[in-house]
Order: C-alpha cells, then structure tokens, then sequence
C-alpha cells in the first residue's frame, strides 16, 4: 500500500514537472526513411528505427534546451513547432546537415557505419539537434565556434566518438567541431553555465570580446590556458 502511495505521489510530481517545461513537448516531431530498401535505408529500418530516432529527438530538444542552455522560459528559445529527421542518400561524404527545422541523415553513412550505429546516429543527431535550438549571432558567429557548441553537446551527452581529439590537442581555437567542443569544456568548468550564457549573447549578434566579459580573458589567451593546462 505504502509502496502504491509513493507511485502515485512521484507520479504526480512528474506531471508537475513536466508541465513546468511549457513549449518542448508541443513540438512535432516527424522521422522519414526516403532511402528505401538501400543498404542504409535497411539498416535503419531494422537497427535503428521510426520510433527510436523520434525518442532521440524529445530527449535532445530536452537535454539541450534545460541541460545545456538552461531556457526555462519560452520567449528565450528560437520559436521551433516542428522538427523533421530525413533518411537519405545525400551527394558526397557528408554525414548529416540541418536547414529550415529539418535534419538530413546520410544513408550511406548508416550503411557502411562499422560498429553501433545507433549509438553513432544518436550522437549526430544530438549534434544536429543543437544547431535546431542555438542561436548563432544573427549569422556573424565563426561557423567553427557555432559547429564547436554543437559538438560540446554532444560531448555533455555522453555521446562522443573515441575518434574525437584528446583535451589539449588542437591546433587553434576556432578549429571548429571536437577541437572547439574540448575549449569550451574547458572554459565551462572555469564558469558553470558559460555555455548557456555564450547562446544567449549569440541572439543577435556575434563578438570575440563575448568570452572577455564572461570569462575576463581573450579567447587567444584561454586557448594558451588550455592548451599549458594538458602540457601542449
């Protein structure tokens, strides 16, 4: 009975909770596998599928909108009602790509991926979600810090490949991707929430001097930290 009881109170605080979250949940999700009977269209199908990949998306928008960039309230996020995934062959070699709320997904990748691709899918899909929610200076931040952010995120979620730079290794800055994401790991645990703080600068408009006034130094100087900090 006891046990019952306590059901039903947590039951009743989940509710609670998510009802404190207003705007996430009313986002429509929407997964499709134009790929076909392909090889990576099939290995979706039977590795990953619809249902799984639409999980992934309520998980990311959550993670990254109350983990990451801490946007209690809804007038502080972008205003997304839907959001697409699309399975399909993409010319090149490219992995994934986001435009207009829609992620595009190479089948090819998922095809010839050797290892577990749907712990793979759901870190670029983590990555791509981010750049769904981020703001990103009104178009004039540095691609390379905008990719960076991405990639943090998914180093937060604990999703990053083993083939990801160590901490420390780099060549610059604004390298971009895991390089970027390992910095701004760094400048993260010098100020709990830089992240969310560098979104929300980022609204509408872009400056270097952004790290100055929440870090106290140049981004050229953090680098130097942190690159002394791992003996590089």
């Amino acid at each position: 009975m006891g046990s019952s009881r306590h059901m039903v109170v947590l039951s009743y605080f989940v509710f609670l909770f998510l009802a404190a979250l207003p705007g996430i949940r009313a986002v429509h999700y929407v997964v499709i596998n134009k790929a076909g009977n392909s090889t990576g269209g099939a290995r979706f199908t039977n590795e990953i599928r619809i249902p799984n990949c639409r999980h992934v998306l309520i998980m990311a928008t959550d993670f990254i909108l109350m983990r990451i960039f801490r946007q209690n309230i809804p007038t502080d996020r972008k205003p997304v009602e839907n959001v697409s995934l699309v399975i399909e062959n993409i010319d090149g070699d490219g992995v994934a790509y986001t435009s207009n709320d829609e992620i595009h997904v190479s089948a090819d990748y998922i095809g010839s991926y050797s290892g577990d691709v749907k712990r793979e899918l759901t870190g670029v899909l983590y990555h791509e979600m981010t750049h769904i929610w981020q703001w990103n200076g009104d178009c004039q931040a540095p691609r390379e810090l905008v990719e960076g952010i991405a990639d943090f995120v998914r180093l937060k979620a604990n999703r990053a490949p083993t083939h990801w730079v160590k901490p420390g290794e780099g060549d610059r800055w604004d390298q971009g991707d895991d390089v970027t994401a390992r910095l701004l790991d760094y400048c993260n645990c010098l100020r709990n929430g830089l992240i969310a703080e560098l979104n929300k600068k980022m609204r509408s408009g872009y400056s270097d001097n952004f790290f100055v006034e929440l870090l106290g130094k140049t981004v050229d100087q953090l680098w130097t930290d942190y690159k002394a900090k791992y003996g590089n």
